[in-house]
């Protein structure tokens, strides 16, 4: 069904059974932020709960403060986007406005997702604490688990939420198999960002592999001194997502697999390009306030590693964008043609 326009009209809603189970979902997810958005307006407001005495946490000030209304802002984006999923304003918002905030809050907890269930387990058989990048003396234990069980659930619900929805609203942009894809004016564009994007993929991709295999080529000294079990498997997530990227970028760009559901790699390419683009820029973004001579800031091959993540993946996205801009004029000329 298209308007007047030639835009293609929103899906009608979903029957009541289908709304109820959204409904759950997004009761779902608001539940799991609450842990994450207590503790972070609770440090705000000058609490120190779960943050252990010689923490260096309590001697960070005012961009710890930054920091943390930064995070609850990005929590309080997912309890918006949770509503935007299952009201009847959310199905008229425009496609970007709703693409952008999901993939990145696909990347930011897709490596979560693959990483925390690994390294629980891991810890609680050694131990010792589950930590980010070696940041165990940051926060009591407990922290960790709580907080990052809570991002694991809102991965899942807000991530079946938005699958349900993009069904509905966009699902015709990705039927078929590789092989039945045309030509299009833009694939010799898209060709030639797929092959860029495949070059950068490399130069992370082969970092984080030799960080996650234990080595500590360009790391300073610090982190060289915390590369432990949960370190690494953090940078093997990383490998992992950059693979998944390439694996999209080759299926889409270039034709390989022609047997293969459209869906496949464009559910690759969103994971890993929103992986590597958002743990790029919020690793760089996290160390702005180092100052020189900072034994956390990072060297320059960690710089260019997270710099050169982020790019692919922006670039990865872009040219998503273009793909599916081109997928949705060539059906609504062919909507046009049958009316």
């Amino acid at each position: 069904m298209t308007t007047e326009t030639g835009h293609r009209a929103p899906a009608a809603l979903p029957p009541a059974p289908r709304r109820a189970v959204r409904a759950a979902l997004r009761a779902v997810t608001l539940a799991a932020c609450v842990p994450y958005l207590a503790l972070k307006v609770g440090w705000i407001a000058g609490s120190r709960i779960g943050i252990p005495e010689g923490s260096a946490l309590r001697r960070d000030g005012n961009s710890l403060m930054a920091l943390n209304a930064l995070t609850v802002l990005m929590d309080a984006a997912v309890i918006a986007l949770a509503f935007l999923l299952t009201r009847p304003w959310g199905r008229r918002v425009p496609s970007w406005l709703l693409a952008l905030p999901m993939w990145c809050a696909s990347g930011l907890l897709a490596p979560i997702v693959a990483a925390f269930p690994v390294q629980a387990p891991a810890a609680a058989l050694r131990g010792s604490k589950v930590a980010d990048d070696g940041a165990a003396a940051l926060l009591d234990p407990w922290v960790w688990s709580v907080v990052y069980s809570g991002f694991i659930v809102q991965a899942l619900a807000l991530g079946t939420l938005f699958v349900l929805y993009a069904r509905e609203r966009w699902g015709h942009l990705w039927r078929g198999r590789i092989g039945d894809l045309p030509a299009g004016p833009t694939r010799p564009a898209r060709r030639l960002a797929g092959g860029v994007a495949i070059a950068l993929a490399l130069i992370p991709a082969a970092m984080h592999l030799v960080w996650a295999a234990g080595g500590t080529a360009g790391l300073g000294p610090e982190r060289a001194a915390v590369q432990d079990f949960d370190a690494r498997v953090n940078d093997a997530s990383y490998v992992l997502f950059a693979v998944l990227t390439v694996a999209g970028v080759l299926m889409l760009g270039y034709g390989r697999g022609r047997r293969v559901p459209v869906l496949v790699p464009l559910v690759a390419a969103w994971t890993g390009s929103g992986a590597l683009a958002c743990w790029g820029g919020w690793l760089l973004l996290t160390t702005l306030n180092c100052a020189a001579g900072d034994p956390k800031l990072p060297t320059p091959p960690m710089n260019l590693t997270y710099c050169v993540q982020m790019i692919t993946g922006i670039l990865v996205a872009a040219a998503g964008a273009h793909f599916f801009a081109e997928r949705q004029a060539g059906r609504e000329a062919e909507a046009a043609r049958c009316d």
